[in-house]
């Protein structure tokens, strides 16, 4: 027999199996931590915090990569024109290369 729950006055749903809550027990779960597994630097240094660690990579030059998205060139054979003259470079460069 299907059971039914209340979930509004007059509206009725199929009352489901309740799934446990995936959140953490702190105050604020979706919180990055700065906390990281000891990790060497160039200068020779371990470090635990992450802010250290990108600090000291800056002061000396370095460039930490990620993973954001960079922009997309744009095109330049967008139009017949572009391809015409693209074309007729190359038949005035082969035609300097070949005897």
């Amino acid at each position: 027999m299907v059971e039914l729950e209340e979930i509004a006055p007059n509206r009725w749903r199929v009352k489901k199996a309740s799934r446990k809550n995936t959140r953490s027990d702190l105050p604020l779960p979706h919180i990055i931590s700065d906390s990281m597994p000891p990790t060497e630097q160039v200068d020779g240094n371990f470090y635990t915090s992450k802010r250290a660690f990108r600090a000291v990579g800056r002061s000396l030059g370095l460039v930490e990569v990620g993973n954001e998205k960079l922009k997309q060139k744009p095109k330049n054979a967008a139009s017949r024109a572009a391809g015409e003259a693209r074309r007729a470079s190359i038949k005035k460069a082969l035609a300097r290369i070949k005897p």
